[in-house]
């Protein structure tokens, strides 16, 4: 199988990636794997997707650090590739990252895969679907049953009002990812609550979202592999988050503390009611972020966790996970290619 994943620079590579980890458990189950900057792409004259990519040594890797040195180090290969020729493309871009210029090539990058599928490439997630899912409005097209209520809006004094209506209010930006610009409000702190609003409000509309107590207890992370809570031996790849000391976020990387997650019935109905149309979008692997019995938010870009997941698990969720894709490619080899790239993303 010829697998290349898309990523925001390849040179930005961190051995505690998911990236990293696929890449790496693709290569180890003998895969030829490239990896394409999202700013390296290129649509050519003959209308073919082309791009400058790097592979690493092909060599059974023991740890993403080796890895992450082969890939930057002088053995690589690096050179110029028909994107569309190869048998899977998975899209790894954030589109919220802080560099502007990172952020739009992340996008663009959305359209040139949309040409990459019409030559039978596999591309996961779905571009058509990535892109109706590009800010967390998305998120509020779910059933409310299990979303928290929210406001969505620009207007300051509207999230005012439904502070005061509601209490305790977390505040975020529409677009973004990572913790950045999240705030928890509470009644004894509303005199900040402009500048809240004006920090967020810069980059655009604010989600406004009532406080879940059991927020400070932190969130899991559930990943879906083909619309269904993902498992493999038994285990399902989750992880918990704690909150770090005083800080709402529970992202990792904004101070949160992985641990081993329970799955319950809870969970699972969750992920039974937000899955299919999941799968109708094309979204391949989703992160779902879980307070109690509400979904509070919904990554279909980058999705991470699997390497928590593993440490707690003791399975390698990777390579389920590229086992997966050979199953898909063998599909679309059988049927010649004429099943749409949503449909094939989710089989």
């Amino acid at each position: 199988m010829r697998l290349a994943f898309i990523v925001n620079g390849v040179k930005d590579r961190k051995a505690g990636q998911t990236t990293v980890h696929l890449a790496m458990a693709a290569i180890n189950r003998e895969h030829e794997v490239w990896l394409i900057g999202a700013e390296d792409l290129a649509l050519d004259p003959d209308e073919r997707v082309r791009a400058w990519a790097v592979s690493p040594p092909a060599k059974r890797y023991k740890s993403p650090d080796s890895f992450v040195n082969q890939l930057n180090g002088p053995n690589a290969e690096r050179k110029r590739i028909t994107v569309d020729e190869l048998d899977v493309v998975m899209l790894r871009v954030n589109p919220a990252v802080r560099e502007p210029e990172r952020a739009r090539a992340a996008m663009t990058a959305l359209t040139f895969a949309t040409a990459i599928t019409r030559s039978g490439t596999i591309v996961l997630n779905d571009p058509l679907g990535l892109q109706s899912a590009s800010n967390k409005l998305y998120f509020h097209l779910f059933p409310q049953e299990v979303v928290p209520r929210s406001l969505i809006t620009c207007n300051a004094g509207d999230i005012k009002s439904f502070v005061k209506e509601v209490g305790q209010v977390v505040l975020k930006p529409l677009r973004g990812t990572g913790g950045k610009n999240v705030f928890l409000v509470r009644k004894e702190e509303r005199s900040n609550l402009s500048q809240m609003i004006e920090a967020i409000t810069r980059d655009g509309y604010v989600i406004a979202q009532e406080y879940l107590p059991e927020a400070s207890e932190g969130d899991m992370r559930l990943l879906l592999l083909n619309g269904k809570p993902f498992k493999y031996k038994g285990k399902y790849a989750a992880v918990r988050r704690r909150c770090g000391d005083e800080d709402v976020r529970s992202n990792v990387h904004a101070g949160g503390i992985p641990a081993q997650a329970k799955v319950t019935e809870r969970e699972i109905k969750i992920a039974q009611l937000v899955g299919p149309k999941l799968a109708k979008d094309g979204m391949f692997l989703v992160g779902l972020d879980i307070i109690g019995d509400k979904l509070v938010e919904i990554n279909v870009f980058t999705p991470g966790g699997m390497a928590g997941a593993r440490q707690f698990e003791g399975v390698n969720f990777f390579s389920a996970l590229i086992q997966d894709l050979e199953r898909k490619v063998n599909f679309a080899t059988s049927y010649r290619h004429t099943f749409d790239n949503a449909r094939l993303a989710t089989l």
